[in-house]
């Protein structure tokens, strides 16, 4: 683990981007919310800012931070795909890329349901 203790605490903030490809008719259902698991993309927005929030759970030699914000946006784009684009803010020593990125792998991940 990096030693992050003469660091300065600033402002940061991160933004992952992720884009998942599916049917057309998977992406039919899930915007008609007709998909049998239920509402697919507010289970995956939520499970995109929970990621986000244990991160240094899931990826080895993370800090374990104190976020302060996390955003989950999920758009179905064209009749085949969602964007997923994550943003995560915090006052500290340390940045929240990974926390993003985490964010925004889990978040596809849960979007991917029929």
């Amino acid at each position: 683990m990096v030693d992050v203790s003469p660091k300065a605490e600033t402002a940061r903030t991160a933004t992952a981007r992720g884009r998942i490809v599916m049917a057309p008719e998977t992406l039919l259902l899930i915007r008609e919310g007709r998909a049998g698991k239920g509402d697919v993309l507010g289970v995956a927005r939520l499970a995109g800012i929970m990621a986000a929030k244990r991160t240094s759970d899931l990826i080895p030699l993370c800090h374990p931070l104190m976020i302060s914000k996390v955003s989950v946006d999920l758009e179905p784009e064209g009749d085949d795909a969602i964007v997923i684009e994550a943003t995560v803010s915090l006052t500290g020593k340390t940045g929240v890329e990974m926390e993003a990125l985490t964010a925004v792998s889990i978040a596809a991940r849960a979007s991917w349901r029929r």
